[in-house]
C-alpha cells in the first residue's frame, strides 16, 4: 500500500545529486512554477464568491470587487499577475529542461510530453480567464483567438461553434469559458502535476548537472538540503508577487460591446504570435498548418536519433552553446527583414491575382521563408559541422526567437488596421 502511494506521498527522491541542488539563475522554476499554480487555485477560489459568469453581471461583480470588497482589487491584481507569471515561468522550465537535454528516454521523454501538455493548459487557462472581466479588451481578442479555428478544414467552424456555445461570442462562451477555467483545466492540470512530480522522482530526480568541484559529487538528503531551498525560492517569490501587484493593476477597460470594434483588435500576449502570422500566411497556414508543424516538432524531440545523451549539460557543448548564440542572432536580424519586405514589397497575391489564395498567400511564402531557413542550416553545418544534439538545439533556438519577433512585432509595432508602425505613433 504504501508504495502505492509513494507517487502521492513524495514529489522527490529520498536522495538527490548534491551538484542538482547549486544554486544558478534556473534554480526552482519547477517549484516556482507549482507554486503560482496553488497561488492562482487559491485566489480564483476568493473571485468565485463574488464573480458572477454572466453577460449582464459580470462586468458589475468586477467593479463591485474592485470597489467594494476589502482587498478585492488586489486579490484579482494577484491573480492576473500570478497568471501572467505562470506562462512565462512554465516557458523558462521547459527551455531548461530541452537545453539541458533532460528529455532523452526512457526514463525522462514521456515526462516531455506530459509537461508540454501541462504548458500548453497553462496557456488555455490563462486564456480562458481573460474573457471573465467582459470588458472590450477580453471580448473582442478572445473573438479574435477563436475565429483562428474556423481556419481547421472541415471541422473548423464546428470546434468554433463548440467553444463559443455559438457562432459569436455570447453569454454560452462566458459560461463554457468559467467552466473550463474553474474546473476542468485547473482538474486536469493537478492531475498531470501528479504524474511529472512521479515521473521525476523515478528518474532520479532533474538531471544533474556538470560536476564542477570535488564537493558536488555523491548524493544527499533530500530533506532538508533541498526542500529548504525550495521553500525559500517560493516565499521569495510569492513576496515579489505580493509587492509587485500593490502596483500593477489587472486590466479592465469599458464593458465588452459586440457592436463596436476596437481598433486595432489584439490576441492576448502569448497568442499575437500566431495573429502576426496571419498578416504573412494564407490563414490554414499561419494559423494551423505552422503551429501545428512545431508542436509536433516538440513531441517527437526525445526520439530523433542522438549520437550522445548530454542530459544535464547546457547546450550540449561548448560549440553548441555558438550556435544557438548563431540562431539567436540570425534570427533577430532575418525575421524583422522578412516582417518589413513582406509589408512593403513582396505580395504574392496582387503578382499572380489568379492562383488560389493558398498557394500565393500559403505555399509561396512558406517556400520563401523556407529558402531562407534552408540558408541557415547550410550556414550551420558549414560553420560548426555539429552533431545531432547541436543541430536540434540551434534550430529549436531559432524558431524560439521567431515567434518571440513575431510577438513583439504584434505587440508594439501594429497599429490601427494591423499596419505596421512605430510605438510612439500608435
Amino acid at each position: 500500500m504504501k508504495k502505492k502511494l509513494t507517487f502521492l506521498l513524495h514529489i522527490h527522491p529520498q536522495k538527490v545529486s548534491r551538484a542538482s541542488i547549486r544554486f544558478t539563475y534556473t534554480y526552482g522554476l519547477g517549484g516556482m512554477t507549482l507554486t503560482l499554480i496553488l497561488l492562482q487555485i487559491f485566489t480564483g477560489i476568493l473571485l468565485k464568491f463574488v464573480y458572477i459568469p454572466s453577460p449582464e453581471k459580470a462586468y458589475d461583480s468586477i467593479l463591485f470587487l474592485q470597489d467594494k470588497v476589502l482587498f478585492g482589487k488586489y486579490v484579482r491584481n494577484i491573480h492576473h499577475l500570478s497568471g501572467e507569471l505562470l506562462i512565462v515561468l512554465a516557458l523558462l522550465h521547459m527551455l531548461r529542461v530541452f537545453f539541458t537535454e533532460a528529455f532523452h528516454p526512457p526514463v525522462r521523454s514521456s515526462n516531455w510530453i506530459i509537461g508540454i501538455c501541462m504548458f500548453l493548459l497553462i496557456m488555455f487557462f490563462n486564456f480562458t480567464g481573460y474573457l471573465m472581466p467582459w470588458d472590450q479588451l477580453s471580448y473582442w481578442a478572445v473573438t479574435v483567438v477563436t475565429n483562428m479555428f474556423s481556419y481547421i478544414p472541415l471541422i473548423g467552424n464546428s470546434i468554433t461553434v463548440f467553444i463559443r456555445g455559438g457562432q459569436d461570442v455570447t453569454g454560452n462562451t462566458l459560461r463554457n469559458f468559467f467552466t473550463f477555467h474553474t474546473a476542468i483545466i485547473p482538474l486536469t492540470l493537478v492531475i498531470l502535476m501528479i504524474f511529472h512530480f512521479w515521473k521525476i522522482r523515478k528518474a532520479g530526480g532533474v538531471a544533474p548537472p556538470r560536476v564542477r568541484k570535488e564537493d558536488e559529487k555523491g548524493l544527499i538528503p533530500t530533506v532538508p538540503n533541498l526542500v529548504v531551498k525550495e521553500i525559500a525560492a517560493g516565499l521569495i517569490l510569492l513576496a515579489f508577487v505580493f509587492i509587485l501587484a500593490i502596483f500593477l493593476n489587472a486590466p479592465l477597460r469599458e464593458r465588452a460591446n459586440p457592436a463596436y470594434s476596437p481598433n486595432p483588435v489584439k490576441a492576448p500576449w502569448y497568442f499575437i504570435g500566431i495573429q502576426e502570422m496571419l498578416m504573412h500566411f494564407h490563414p490554414f497556414v499561419g494559423a494551423i498548418l505552422i503551429p501545428l508543424f512545431l508542436l509536433g516538432f516538440l513531441f517527437y524531440l526525445p526520439w530523433l536519433h542522438y549520437p550522445k545523451n548530454n542530459a544535464g549539460f547546457w547546450f550540449s557543448s561548448p560549440k553548441g552553446r555558438k550556435m544557438v548564440i548563431f540562431s539567436v542572432i540570425f534570427a533577430f536580424l532575418l525575421n524583422p527583414l522578412l516582417i518589413v519586405s513582406d509589408e512593403y514589397l513582396i505580395h504574392f497575391n496582387l503578382w499572380f491575382p489568379s492562383l488560389p489564395s493558398i498557394l500565393s498567400e500559403g505555399l509561396f511564402p512558406v517556400l520563401l521563408y523556407g529558402f531562407f531557413f534552408y540558408l541557415y542550416l547550410l550556414s550551420l553545418r558549414k560553420k560548426y559541422d555539429p552533431s545531432t544534439n547541436e543541430t536540434v538545439q540551434a534550430i529549436y533556438a531559432y524558431f524560439l526567437i521567431t515567434y518571440t519577433v513575431l510577438s513583439l512585432t504584434g505587440l508594439f509595432f501594429r497599429g490601427p488596421g494591423m499596419a505596421l508602425m512605430w510605438p510612439w505613433q500608435i
